[in-house]
């Protein structure tokens, strides 16, 4: 392994993910503003708890009461006069339905003078739920949307139309009072409504446009979901104001300003990547072997979220296999090196964050006895990085704004 690119891969890493963690967004965003009336918070998603303690600390007295809903182990500590709830994801459980109901309690039958102030960041789609279907077909039609490979947007467009909070609908419940939110993106290009499906925002997608995905992706429904998926979604919410204070382009600036400072040339290739990991991570690769033998110290950053079609038993991520799936591009080339991380810490049913490679890893795969192409058709790359010392560990970070890849050559 070649420690000194693996030293600078995992600065440029922290550094990244560090400039995009909600604290000092959050407190710019509520410090100067004034609430006529009561101020309710409901927080959610992966970054929901750090971005309720910010707000907590900084609105004081001002703040009346308030939710979150977050991931498991996502909670630090306790937060005076709110409430903390951990349920799962991707996957929704009774926990995470349990939390929002509570939500929906707090903000029943509020006046036109208070305010709702909504703190959303990615992995609120499954944590934020309250579903018009039983629990265990939402469970399954959100397990088959995933492992058919359905992008995000794919995913919130069904999802909507299953919930009574997304879609616009939790908006729609608080009203008369005024809702706010402040939003952390993990979506590309910031699309407002997809964002943990825009449980606050109106709705631009259509039943026939998700009537499209169910039938593209061979998603088995019931009559009772079918008959919701051609219910139409609120397209207008008065009262409601949506403020966007981080994003992977945030993300990817802070990648290339780290570059720089370790005296990488950089080049940002894209913020908006969306495609197959593995192809992804090939190209990547790809990238290097070309530029290895030019002498110069360069670094190629790719900020966005690829997607796995899953088959076999295996254990891995999207990053995981991204960087997995680069390893045989850059093998042998001394100077070469790719990590592939998501900014939440939590890089799919792992522990880890993502993945390191460099051009030591397929020979230290083989002395293990490892088979690459087996462990890739295996959606293996969890064993396989972890087995030659590749995994990126970060714990929860408390942000969640999609994934950054940097390749280097140093």
């Amino acid at each position: 392994m070649n420690h000194m690119l693996r030293k600078d891969a995992e600065a440029v890493i922290r550094h990244a993910i560090s400039a995009v963690t909600p604290s000092y967004a959050v407190e710019k965003a509520l410090k100067d503003r004034t609430f006529p009336g009561k101020v309710y918070l409901v927080a959610v998603g992966k970054a929901a708890w750090k971005m309720a303690d910010t707000a907590a600390m900084t609105l004081g007295d001002t703040l009346t009461a308030g939710v979150v809903v977050t991931k498991y182990g996502h909670v630090e500590h306790a937060i005076p006069r709110i409430t903390c709830y951990e349920g799962g994801h991707p996957v929704p459980d009774e926990h995470g339905v349990a939390g929002t109901l509570a939500a929906m309690e707090l903000t029943r039958d509020l006046q036109t003078e208070d305010t709702v102030l909504f703190l959303l960041s990615g992995g609120g789609s499954a944590l934020f739920e309250n579903p018009l279907i039983p629990l265990a077909e939402l469970q399954s039609i959100t397990g088959q949307m995933l492992a058919a490979g359905c992008n995000i947007v794919e995913i919130n467009t069904v999802r909507k139309r299953l919930s009574a909070v997304k879609g616009g609908k939790f908006a729609r419940w608080c009203a008369p009072a005024r809702v706010l939110s402040i939003v952390l993106s993990d979506v590309l290009g910031d699309p407002l409504d997809m964002i943990a499906s825009g449980p606050t925002v109106p709705d631009r997608s259509t039943c026939d446009q998700t009537l499209d995905v169910v039938r593209r992706y061979h998603i088995q429904i019931s009559a009772q979901t079918e008959a919701c998926l051609r219910t139409e979604t609120p397209k207008e919410l008065p009262g409601t104001e949506t403020q966007i204070i981080g994003s992977v382009r945030q993300l990817a600036r802070a990648a290339a300003d780290a570059c720089h400072a370790l005296g990488y040339e950089t080049v940002l290739l894209t913020d908006q990547l969306s495609c197959e990991a593995k192809e992804a991570g090939s190209f990547l690769g790809s990238i290097l072997k070309t530029h290895a033998a030019d002498g110069r110290k360069i670094a190629f950053l790719a900020g966005g979220e690829t997607v796995v079609h899953l088959s076999g038993n295996g254990l891995g991520g999207r990053n995981q296999e991204m960087a997995l799936a680069a390893a045989p591009e850059i093998d042998g080339l001394k100077t070469a090196a790719i990590i592939c991380v998501g900014s939440d810490g939590t890089d799919g049913p792992t522990d880890a964050a993502g993945g390191y490679v460099d051009g030591n890893t397929m020979s230290a795969l083989a002395e293990k006895g490892l088979s690459y192409s087996a462990m890739m058709s295996n959606h293996d790359a969890y064993n396989a990085l972890e087995a030659v010392g590749g995994l990126i560990k970060t714990g929860p970070t408390g942000t969640n704004v999609n994934d950054i890849a940097v390749a280097l050559i140093g």
